[in-house]
């Protein structure tokens, strides 16, 4: 992995998972920024003492997922980033993928990743992503098979060009708004997901909120 390439991952309360998966991801790459979203519990200082090859940042309070990912992209960028890899903290992604989204990212301007449809997944998340799979291809005609996974990756122009307003977990589904708004080059790749939680993820009101500010992206300039 080049100096250019980083990676970002936010996190919350996410003490248990925290150290194993960076020094995961750190076998991948060498630019890890983790960002602390404001968590309650120990999982920044967790992550400080344990993972010294990552720069660790911290949110004073919670902010939001799509603020951490900011926070870290605005960091890397100050450090010469040109590409990003963007990867969930609680151990549902796997870090040997990294390169693969990178590769990618000579011929596209973002990659998305998908998860695999299998028993493990909870229904109410494959229920709940189909109907925003749909919602979104009609809206912005940007056909997915997952809209609302976080693995992805961008580079540092594409980044420039749909920079996002949101800071909750809509910022998954802003991202694909302003790629159709701007026309962006896109693929996807299929990602393994562990679904350690099996209640942790988009609940049905997320589902909601983010169809109606999927309405209001659609009608924004």
């Amino acid at each position: 992995m080049g100096q250019d390439e980083w990676v970002i991952m936010p996190c919350y309360n996410e003490e248990k998972n925290i150290v194993p998966v960076i020094r995961d991801t750190l076998k991948f790459s060498k630019n890890l920024v983790v960002v602390d979203d404001g968590s309650k519990d120990n999982t920044y200082q967790a992550a400080l003492d344990n993972c010294k090859n990552a720069y660790v940042l911290r949110h004073s309070i919670n902010l939001g997922k799509g603020a951490a990912l900011k926070t870290g992209v605005e960091f890397a960028i100050k450090k010469g980033a040109k590409k990003f890899v963007f990867i969930d903290s609680d151990g549902q992604h796997e870090p040997k993928e990294i390169p693969k989204f990178l590769k990618l990212l000579d011929d596209h301007d973002i990659v998305f990743g998908f998860r695999k449809l299998n028993k493990n997944m909870p229904a109410i998340f494959r229920i709940g992503n189909t109907a925003l799979n749909t919602g979104i291809f009609f809206l912005f005609g940007i056909r997915l098979h997952d809209t609302q996974s976080g693995y992805r990756a961008m580079t540092v122009d594409a980044y420039r060009k749909i920079r996002w307003k949101s800071t909750t977990y809509t910022v998954e589904s802003e991202m694909i708004a302003n790629t159709g708004k701007k026309k962006l080059r896109y693929c996807e790749i299929p990602i393994n997901t562990i679904y350690a939680n099996r209640h942790k993820g988009t609940t049905v009101l997320d589902g909601i909120k983010i169809m109606f500010d999927m309405l209001l992206f659609r009608f924004q300039r």
